[in-house]
């Protein structure tokens, strides 16, 4: 059970308390709700998306997926999902699509479903397959104060 280093300074400095939660191995977020006995409306997933401009995170909930014509609309311009190569060189200390909901410990921009704001309890990559990190609602809002709140997500 281990949460990658700069996501761990991040947090650190911010003075946001939280916790690990250990999971049997799972990739899709869904199955890690599954495996973490959470419900996937309260797991934040983090998506790299690229565009012209740069890349960005869209944050979701783990049973929802990123709306791109929506985003790419309210952003007024084309998004994409980023490659894993991409993905693999910005969050290098993460195993391979293993994204953190808070990119902002990396450099990344970040824009989060409002649909995640009706939960006590976030949970998010901790930068393996194998844990999670749980925190309080209010403190991921402040540990994503920077990032962008918008309705961002459609069902599966």
């Amino acid at each position: 059970m281990t949460i990658a280093p700069m996501l761990q300074r991040h947090m650190d400095s911010c003075g946001i308390p939280y916790d690990l939660m250990p999971h049997e191995r799972e990739v899709v977020a869904t199955r890690i709700a599954q495996a973490a006995h959470i419900s996937g409306n309260s797991f934040a997933k983090g998506v790299l998306l690229k565009s012209d401009s740069g890349y960005l995170v869209a944050v979701v909930p783990a049973n929802r997926r990123v709306d791109l014509a929506e985003l790419s609309h309210m952003r007024q311009e084309r998004l994409g999902l980023a490659s894993e190569d991409e993905a693999r060189e910005i969050f290098a200390d993460c195993d391979p699509g293993a994204v953190p909901a808070c990119a902002e410990a990396y450099g990344i921009p970040m824009i989060i479903d409002s649909n995640l704001t009706d939960y006590d309890e976030i949970y998010m990559e901790a930068g393996d397959h194998r844990s999670l990190v749980h925190l309080a609602r209010r403190d991921f809002a402040r540990l994503t104060a920077k990032a962008e709140l918008a309705s961002i997500s459609r069902p599966h």
